[in-house]
């Protein structure tokens, strides 16, 4: 007789993980998960053996926080969220620490906040950046909500680990990778002999074909900045080497080694950031901290075009993922036609996949009304754990759908971040319930509110949709969002 743990985590048994046991009238078996991820920096595909399978780290960087997240912003959002809910499933919540930060220190954040004072706003430049920020954190969360993402375990900020940006710089000078020149200190990227191997290319190589900062600082070319000097009308924070701020590589690194330890799983992020800033994550990483080996698998997204071309402002097909929600696209939508494309290859935007993801999901959400969801589907799972291999994922749920399987249907749908029960979009206006019209009725009545300068009547209004589990963000010109969170009750709502 084996006896088989059917606990929310996972046990080791022989090279494979045991995710949950099925029992037959005259046997038991057990189902093998075999996590298969392709290394950037190995350049294959591995399966994947995690630390500690108590334990389960990863770490992606997250946005700048100066304006709104683009589509492109969000693929590798939906890519890592997608393998976050298959590491839960395969280890246990409990066991998996997924940390994703927020870059708050950057001259795009001054750069706005000074145009704001120049326009008169009140506050100091510091108030102005700090609310800069705390505006477009709240964006990227109404936005990456809507797109049915979770919240990572950790969302730290730049500004909160300073101090321990400070501490790894002081060791790396100690050290030898660093030094200070003309109040900057710089990482010397030739002390570091693996420096490339992520990218694939000699620090000489990179001289020739890179655009790099030449400074007469720089002992050499590819020397890059871990601190630099803040003039005293910029944010700045005092240390060894005089008022200043940290470059934007090592921002990561302490924030990683600080939440995740010396060693962790995954790191990922987009193909844009393996050069220069995943290389220089990795040098300064393991040249302070020499006893880890940072990140063992690196994952990286490939890019996103629309309507087969480069998204850019020049072309006028660039827009926020704000302004597809904005389009009445559902984050739904969106995220199915994200899904539609293997993380590693190029990602192509277009209206007629839209349409037809909005199509096939409205059709699934009719057939799954009133049903309880079923175990996940075998070949779902098996094609998630087998390097993200979301298409082949969603043409199984195609499967489930024509057979008429709704319960595995809603099971996998789920899985994926699709199906979700407070997804009313493919119902039409009037059959959506009454609870949708009174929150748009209650953000309708609190615009007028502070249209006709009644603020405490607009904040009670403000009050009555926060206890009810729906939090509003004010946007420039007097319009505001409604974003329901988990905690919605529509009870509450009056």
């Amino acid at each position: 007789m084996v006896e088989l743990a059917l606990t929310p985590g996972a046990f080791q048994y022989g090279r494979g993980l045991v995710s949950r046991a099925r029992l037959y009238p005259h046997k038991e078996a057990f189902v093998m998960t075999t996590l298969r991820l392709r290394c950037s920096k190995s350049r294959t595909i591995k399966d994947f053996a995690p630390i500690d399978p108590n334990n389960v780290r990863m770490y992606v960087c997250g946005p700048t926080v100066y304006d709104r997240a683009h589509l492109g912003n969000a693929r590798p959002v939906i890519v890592f969220d997608v393998l976050y809910r298959l590491l839960r499933h395969v280890y246990g919540a409990e066991n998996v620490t997924y940390a994703r930060n927020f870059t708050d220190v950057d001259d795009r954040i001054n750069a706005t906040a000074l145009a704001r004072k120049e326009a008169g706003a009140p506050g100091t430049l510091e108030d102005l950046i700090a609310e800069r920020s705390e505006e477009t954190i709240a964006w990227y969360h109404a936005d990456m909500d809507a797109l049915g993402t979770l919240r990572p375990t950790h969302e730290p900020r730049a500004t909160a680990f300073i101090g321990q940006m400070i501490a790894m710089i002081d060791d790396l000078i100690a050290k030898g990778h660093a030094y200070e020149k003309e109040s900057h200190v710089l990482f010397r990227v030739r002390s570091y002999s693996n420096y490339g191997k992520l990218s694939g290319r000699s620090v000489d190589d990179m001289i020739a074909g890179a655009r790099v900062e030449v400074a007469p600082f720089k002992e050499d070319p590819m020397d890059f900045v871990l601190w630099k000097p803040s003039t005293d009308d910029l944010p700045g924070w005092d240390s060894p080497w005089g008022r200043g701020r940290p470059g934007w590589h090592i921002e990561c690194s302490a924030m990683a080694h600080e939440l995740l330890g010396d060693s962790f799983d995954i790191h990922g992020g987009g193909n844009d950031l393996i050069f220069p800033h995943h290389e220089n994550e990795i040098a300064q990483s393991c040249c302070a901290h020499p006893e880890g080996r940072f990140a063992r698998y690196w994952l990286h997204n490939e890019m996103l075009q629309v309507e087969g071309k480069k998204m850019s402002k020049s072309l006028g097909n660039f827009f926020t993922v704000r302004d597809l929600l904005n389009r009445d696209i559902p984050g739904e939508v969106i995220r199915f036609v994200l899904l539609s494309t293997h993380y590693g290859k190029p990602m192509d935007w277009t209206e007629k996949k839209a349409q037809e993801a909005a199509s096939t999901l409205h059709k699934w959400h009719e057939l799954v009304q009133g049903v309880e969801p079923a175990a996940l589907d075998d070949t779902v799972l098996t094609h998630v754990a087998n390097d993200l291999n979301t298409p082949g994922a969603l043409a199984r749920l195609h499967e489930l759908a024509k057979a008429g399987d709704a319960a595995a249907l809603l099971a996998a749908g789920q899985f994926l971040g699709l199906l979700g029960a407070d997804e009313t979009w493919w119902r039409p206006k009037e059959a959506r319930g009454d609870a949708a019209l009174r929150v748009e009725a209650l953000i309708e009545a609190r615009r007028q509110a502070k249209a006709a300068r009644d603020f405490a009547e607009a904040d009670a209004i403000r009050a009555q949709l926060s206890a009810a589990g729906v939090e509003v963000v004010d946007k420039p010109g007097g319009l505001s969002e409604a974003v329901i969170t988990d905690a919605f009750n529509p009870d509450l709502l009056g």
